[in-house]
């Protein structure tokens, strides 16, 4: 699928998934660890942000998402109204450089094509302030597929595997990379990864 398709599967499932997923999980509580080392009243981006009733949600209040969908930001748009919702892309962020202090991608980076996941944790990079932190899904396979009837439609996932991801993150500059492994809203087991950007 190229990112057009991907667009457009996400609008047509957004509402779908945002009604399937489970309102409780502890990989909600890992935003705690992450806003527990950010300075007061934070700048945060939230990458994938989707309905944001899971990650933006629990976000202080201003804070930014980000997704492909607009289908996906007018769901948020309900669920967080103190948002502020931009359309765009992970690998082409709209944003400033050195512009926040921290990011969270929840279940997003795996639906970009694994060769360009260098760029889009170089966008993360560019637009965290120096020291600032990530906190983002662990894909723990090598995989490129579509997966049809995937919430009622088809989406697209890609992941080069868990090591070649930690060395991507390495290599963009992202250094303490600390991994948990969390339930998810769909209810299963999921890894994430929590780093810094240059160490601090």
């Amino acid at each position: 699928m190229n990112r057009s398709e991907v667009r457009r599967a996400w609008d047509d499932v957004a509402a779908t998934y945002a009604d399937r997923r489970d309102p409780d999980g502890s990989d909600a509580a890992l935003i705690d660890d992450l806003l527990a080392g950010l300075p007061p009243d934070p700048d945060v981006l939230d990458v994938g942000c989707g309905d944001g009733a899971r990650t933006l949600a629990n976000l202080p209040a201003g804070s930014v998402g980000v997704d492909v969908s607009r289908r996906g930001l007018d769901l948020a748009a309900e669920t967080v109204p103190e948002a502020r919702l931009v359309h765009g892309e992970m690998s082409a962020l709209p944003l400033a450089a050195e512009s926040v202090d921290a990011i969270t991608a929840y279940h997003a980076v795996f639906h970009v094509e694994r060769d360009r996941h260098p760029d889009v944790y170089a966008e993360f990079a560019r637009a965290l302030r120096p020291g600032g932190r990530l906190l983002m899904t662990l894909p723990g396979g090598r995989f490129e597929t579509v997966r049809r009837g995937w919430m009622g439609g088809r989406m697209f996932f890609s992941a080069p595997g868990r090591d070649r991801t930690l060395a991507q993150l390495r290599e963009a500059g992202f250094t303490d990379v600390e991994t948990t492994t969390a339930t998810d809203p769909l209810g299963s087991d999921t890894e994430f990864a929590l780093a810094t950007l240059g160490g601090g």
